[in-house]
């Protein structure tokens, strides 16, 4: 009996590695898409788990090579049954003095752009079949006021309220949408957003790994949950009560997160 194919972007390191292995271990088959060569290391190790592998090296941040990626999908012959809209960067740094313009439009690109454009065409099949599964890796930061980190916390807002109307509209074609809500995770993120050296990057990255947070997203996902903070408790508190505490308090709180590690 023929497998069914699971996608995931952003494969090659991180929560979506974790995502795609996992998925693999579920008795899925992968189609997996990344930028840069580790994918294909990557898919060494989805193999070693069992799946049979089709990966896509792409730049997300770019309209023609998503969808290039999806061409390459549909090409397969087989419908997708799972997917992890997963891929995203960060920028960290005062908004008017520090950060990087072209880093945060590259993150609009990315945690944007391409979520979009992925849950167009994945929307479309699924809604076609009448079933799938959709998981959007949004984050603890979409709910809550951060400073030095603006734009990303802005495109992971803009990620969970898409998630979140997606979840309603696919209902009516059988298709559940989940939003995965991690807090600090031990992966490469925080080099990339040159967070290395902030007490968030060092210390609060050490809360949470990547294969627990990706097994409570697949879990909240099959289970039909509308999203999951993942996944330690301070991050489930911190969600917990969002809602309530002042922007003012969050700000100060991040700040304090954002402090150089080492002075």
């Amino acid at each position: 009996m023929a497998k069914e194919l699971a996608f995931v972007s952003g494969a090659s390191s991180g929560i979506g590695y974790q995502l795609a292995l996992q998925l693999a271990q579920r008795g899925y088959d992968l189609a997996v898409t990344a930028h840069g060569d580790r994918l294909e290391e990557a898919a060494k190790d989805f193999e070693a788990a069992g799946a049979t592998v089709h990966t896509f090296q792409a730049d997300a941040t770019k309209r023609d090579e998503v969808e290039k990626v999806w061409r390459g999908i549909e090409a397969l012959g087989t419908p997708v049954a799972v997917a992890c809209i997963n891929a995203g960067i960060g920028e960290a740094g005062l908004f008017a003095t520090e950060s990087s313009l072209d880093q945060e439009l590259a993150i609009v690109d990315l945690n944007c752009g391409s979520t979009v454009q992925f849950a167009k065409y994945i929307s479309r099949q699924m809604a076609g079949r009448r079933q799938g599964n959709i998981l959007f890796t949004a984050s603890i930061a979409s709910e809550t006021t951060s400073p030095k980190m603006a734009v990303y916390s802005a495109s992971k807002s803009f990620v969970l309220s898409l998630s979140k109307s997606l979840r309603f509209e696919m209902e009516h074609f059988g298709v559940n949408v989940t939003a995965l809500q991690p807090g600090p995770v031990d992966t490469e993120f925080f080099n990339v957003a040159h967070m290395e050296d902030t007490k968030i990057g060092t210390d609060g990255k050490k809360s949470n790994e990547p294969d627990t947070v990706a097994k409570v997203g697949l879990d909240a996902l099959f289970d039909g949950k509308e999203h999951v903070y993942a996944a330690d408790f301070m991050t489930k508190l911190q969600g917990a009560v969002a809602g309530i505490t002042p922007d003012s308090v969050q700000a100060k709180m991040q700040e304090k997160y954002m402090e150089p590690a080492t002075k």
